[in-house]
C-alpha cells in the first residue's frame, strides 16, 4: 500500500529538509519550515481535552499542518464546507473546539505554546506517533435526501487507499507538477487533490485559490502545473486572455463536483488544448470513476481499478463496494445509470432531492424546512428551474430555484402591510443562514394552496405551469432590479455583504450586448439603498468624492460591498472588492433637510 503516513509526515524532512512543500503568497515553504508548523500545532491540539475538534482555515498549508498536527495528537478532526450560521450552530451541538476561521462567537482561543517545545518536539520521532489504519481521522459534513446535514467519518485507512488510487491512476501524468487549485480544501474533493495526495507524493501545493480566470492566466505560466478545478470554473475562461503561457506549463486539468457541460469541455480544448480528467464519486463512497472525453460524445464513466459496482435492478441505483468505504458491504447512490460495459457505466440523473448549482449540494429539503420554521410559511416546494436534480442540464441552461409558498396568517399579514419584495427579501434572509447566495431562490409564488392531482401529489410539472419563463417583457417592466445579497458582519457604523448580480437584472439591457457590465451609477445606487436598510443616513444628499472604477462587475460573480457610516462627517463610504481586488470606491455626502 502507498504509505500515506510515512510520505505525509513522518519522514517529509528526512531526505530533503530544504525541498519545496508550496507557496504561501511569495513565500515559499521548506519541508522543514512545514515540520515545524505540524510540530506547533500538535503541541496546540493537544492542550485540548477532546478528542473531537471543528477545524477551517483558508490557508491550504496552514490548514495541512493544522491537520496533521491535530492527527498526532490524537484529535478527530470535523470539516464544514463553510461556516455559515446554521452548520457552525450544528457542529456546536456536538462540539467544543471550534479551531481556525470561524466567526467570533464560536471560534476558540488557541493555548500559548512555548517555541523551544516546538523544536524538541520537531526533533523527536516519537513525537509524531504513528497513527492506525482504524484511526478515525475525519468527519465530514454533506447534505443528505432527508435534508439534514449528514456524518459522514472517514478512516486513515480509507484516506490511504483513495491516494494510493489516485496515484496509480494519474501520477504518471503529473510527474513533478506544482499543484494549483480553484476548489477549497474543506470538502473530500479538494480534500483529497489539492492537500493530501500532494503531501503524500512529495508535490509543492499553492496555499491561494485561483478563483478568476485572470489569476489562472497569471499564475499556471511559471513552472510545470496541475489545476484542480471545478466546471464552475472552467466553463468561464474567457477568449479574450492571453493563455499561450498555460499551454505551455499545464499538464493536467481535473474536474469533479458537477458534470462538465459540452460547450465547457471544447472551450477547455480550444483554449488550453488539454481534455480535463473528470472525477465522479460522493462524499460517502469517495473516488468511484473517472473519464477523458477527448471525443466531446463519449459521456461513459470508467470504474476505479479498486472499486466493485452494479446496479439495483428494480431503480437502476448504482452500488459500489471499495476500500474508500469503511467497510465491505455495498452502498447504494441516489444516482441512476445505464451499463456500457464491465468497466463503463452512464449517468443518467439522481433519484433524492439534493440538487447541485454551480457545484454546490444544495438540499432542497433543508431550504424547505427553515422556510417553515421561520413563522411566515406554512408550506413550500422548491424546484430547480433547469433540468431535473442531478441530470446533466442543456447547454446554456441557467439553474436557479423557484420558491413555491404557502403563508401562514403571519406571512399574509407581512405580505399586505408591506409588500412582496421586502417579503422575499425577509425570507431570503432566513435561507441565508443555511445556503450561500447563489442557492438562494430566484422567484417566488405565493399560492393560496398547493396543487394537487387526482393522487393527492403535488407535482413539479404543476408547479412550473404555473411560473412562466422570464421574458423580455418582464425585464422591460423592472422586474430584478437589485442583486443577490446576504450579510456577512455588520456593527453600528460597518456592513459587509456579499452580493450577486443576476444575469436577468434590467441595468444589463443594452450594456453592454457582448458582455454585460454593472453601470457605475447603479453601484452608488445600490450602496444608497443598502445603508438606508441598516444606518440611520441623513435624509439630503449633497454630493460625492473620491468616486473611482478600477474593474468591472460582471454578473453571477460573487462580489463583496463594505459600507462605513461616518456619522461625525456625515458620509458613506462604500467600497466593492472581491479575490481580484478593488472595483470600486467612494464616498456620500448628506445633511439634514435644511442644508443647501
Amino acid at each position: 500500500m502507498f504509505d500515506i503516513h510515512r510520505k505525509i509526515i513522518s519522514q517529509r524532512t528526512s531526505t530533503a529538509p530544504t525541498d519545496l512543500v508550496g507557496w504561501q503568497g511569495k513565500d515559499a515553504v521548506t519541508q522543514i519550515q512545514f515540520a515545524q508548523k505540524v510540530a506547533h500545532w500538535r503541541l496546540v491540539m493537544a492542550q485540548f481535552s477532546p478528542n473531537e475538534i471543528a477545524l477551517y482555515l483558508n490557508d491550504s498549508i496552514e490548514f495541512a499542518a493544522a491537520l496533521f498536527g491535530a492527527w498526532h495528537a490524537k484529535k478527530t478532526v470535523f470539516l464544514t464546507a463553510d461556516v455559515l450560521e446554521n452548520n457552525c450552530r450544528n457542529l456546536a451541538r456536538k462540539l467544543s473546539i471550534f479551531v481556525g476561521d470561524f466567526p467570533a462567537n464560536f471560534a476558540t482561543s488557541l493555548p500559548l505554546v512555548n517555541a523551544h517545545r516546538v523544536i524538541d518536539d520537531k526533533a523527536s520521532e516519537a513525537g509524531l506517533p504513528q497513527l492506525d489504519a482504524d484511526f478515525p481521522a475525519l468527519v465530514v459534513y454533506t447534505s443528505g435526501s432527508t435534508g439534514e446535514a449528514q456524518a459522514i467519518p472517514k478512516k486513515w485507512s480509507q484516506l490511504a487507499a483513495e491516494i494510493e488510487t489516485l496515484e496509480l491512476l494519474f501520477g504518471a501524468k503529473l510527474g513533478s507538477a506544482d499543484i494549483f487549485s480553484t476548489v477549497s480544501h474543506h470538502h473530500i474533493y479538494g480534500l483529497l487533490f489539492k492537500v493530501l495526495w500532494p503531501f503524500a507524493s512529495g508535490r509543492a501545493i499553492i496555499a491561494e485559490a485561483l478563483n478568476f480566470p485572470e489569476q489562472m492566466q497569471q499564475h499556471l505560466t511559471q513552472r510545470r502545473c496541475a489545476l484542480i478545478a471545478s466546471p464552475a470554473h472552467l466553463k468561464r475562461l474567457p477568449s479574450h486572455l492571453d493563455w499561450s503561457g498555460v499551454r505551455e506549463h499545464l499538464c493536467v486539468v481535473f474536474s469533479s463536483g458537477g458534470p462538465l457541460l459540452p460547450d465547457a469541455l471544447a472551450n477547455v480544448q480550444t483554449q488550453w488544448l488539454h481534455t480535463p480528467i473528470e472525477v465522479y464519486g460522493s462524499s460517502e463512497t469517495g473516488g468511484i470513476a473517472w473519464r477523458q472525453r477527448l471525443d466531446t460524445n463519449t459521456q461513459a464513466w470508467q470504474v476505479f481499478p479498486n472499486v466493485s459496482w452494479r446496479i439495483d435492478p428494480e431503480e437502476r441505483l448504482l452500488q459500489v463496494r471499495s476500500p474508500h468505504l469503511p467497510d465491505e458491504e455495498w452502498f447504494q447512490l441516489a444516482d441512476q445509470v445505464d451499463v456500457v460495459d464491465a468497466q463503463h457505466f452512464q449517468l443518467c440523473g439522481r433519484r433524492d432531492r439534493v440538487v447541485k448549482i454551480e457545484e454546490k449540494r444544495i438540499s432542497l429539503n433543508l431550504m424547505e424546512n427553515a422556510l417553515r420554521e421561520s413563522g411566515l410559511v406554512q408550506e413550500a416546494h422548491l424546484l430547480l428551474s433547469a433540468g431535473d436534480a442531478g441530470a446533466e442540464p442543456p447547454p446554456q441552461a441557467r439553474q436557479h430555484i423557484y420558491a413555491f409558498v404557502v403563508l401562514t396568517k403571519e406571512g399574509r399579514a407581512y405580505l399586505q402591510t408591506r409588500n412582496k419584495f421586502a417579503l422575499n427579501q425577509a425570507l431570503r434572509a432566513v435561507l441565508s443562514q443555511y445556503v450561500e447566495a447563489i442557492a438562494l431562490p430566484r422567484r417566488w409564488r405565493y399560492l393560496d394552496a398547493m396543487p394537487i392531482n387526482s393522487q393527492g401529489k403535488t407535482t413539479q410539472a404543476q408547479l412550473l405551469s404555473m411560473m412562466e419563463p422570464i421574458g423580455e417583457q418582464e425585464v422591460a417592466e423592472k422586474i430584478i432590479t437589485k442583486p443577490h445579497w446576504r450579510v456577512l458582519e455588520q456593527d453600528t457604523e460597518r456592513l459587509l455583504m456579499e452580493i450577486i448580480v443576476p444575469s436577468e437584472l434590467l441595468y444589463f439591457k443594452g450594456h453592454f450586448p457582448i458582455a454585460p457590465v454593472l453601470p457605475g451609477v447603479v453601484q452608488v445606487d445600490w450602496a444608497i439603498y443598502f445603508a438606508r436598510q441598516y444606518f440611520n443616513l441623513p435624509i439630503k444628499f449633497i454630493g460625492m468624492q473620491g468616486l473611482k472604477f478600477q474593474q468591472i462587475i460582471s454578473a453571477d460573480t460573487p462580489v463583496h460591498l463594505e459600507l462605513q457610516h461616518q456619522v461625525q462627517k456625515q458620509s458613506l463610504q462604500f467600497r466593492y472588492f472581491s479575490d481580484l481586488g478593488q472595483h470600486a470606491t467612494g464616498r456620500v455626502l448628506f445633511g439634514p433637510a435644511d442644508s443647501i
